[in-house]
C-alpha cells in the first residue's frame, strides 16, 4: 500500500499526462515585437523581492518566465539590426505562465512601462492567449484610471 502511494512521486513511473502537466501543460504562441519583448523582460527584472512575494512568485518562477523571453532571442539573432525593433517574434509559453504574465502585466507593468501602446499590445496578446474567460474579463487598470480622469 505504501509503495503504491509513492509511485506517483517517482519520475520514471509517472505517465505522459503527469509529465505534460508538470511542464506547464498546453503551450500558447504569443506574437510580440522585439521591442515589446525587451521592455517586458526589463520590467520583470526590475521587480523587487517584496513585489515577487506579493505576486506569489519565487525567484525560480521569474527565472523560468525570463527563459521564455530569452528563447525568443534566438529568432531575433537572424534579423538585420535595422529591422529588429519592429520585427514580430513568436514566444512559446506554457498556459500557466501566460496567466502569470497576464497578472504581472496588469499589476506591475504599468509602473515600469514607458509606452502605453506597448502595454496595450502586450495585454492584448496575453489576453488572446489566455484560456480562462474570467481572466479575459478583468479590466485593464490603465483604462479604469483614464475613465476616472475624464
Amino acid at each position: 500500500m505504501a509503495r503504491e502511494r509513492r509511485r506517483h512521486l517517482d519520475p520514471m513511473r509517472r505517465g505522459p499526462l503527469a509529465r505534460w502537466q508538470q511542464r506547464g501543460g498546453r503551450t500558447v504562441r504569443l506574437l510580440l515585437t522585439f521591442e515589446d519583448i525587451m521592455e517586458f523582460a526589463l520590467a520583470l527584472l526590475s521587480v523587487s523581492p517584496a513585489e515577487l512575494r506579493d505576486l506569489g512568485w519565487t525567484f525560480a518562477d521569474r527565472k523560468r518566465l525570463l527563459d521564455h523571453f530569452l528563447a525568443s532571442g534566438k529568432e531575433a539573432q537572424l534579423a538585420a539590426p535595422e529591422q529588429l525593433r519592429a520585427m514580430p517574434i513568436e514566444l512559446v509559453v506554457p498556459q500557466r505562465d501566460v496567466d502569470r504574465l497576464l497578472r504581472f502585466a496588469r499589476k506591475e507593468l504599468p509602473k515600469a512601462a514607458s509606452n502605453a501602446a506597448m502595454l496595450d499590445r502586450v495585454l492584448k496578446s496575453l489576453e488572446a492567449g489566455s484560456h480562462r474567460p474570467e481572466v479575459r474579463a478583468e479590466p485593464n487598470p490603465l483604462r479604469v484610471q483614464e475613465s476616472r480622469l475624464r
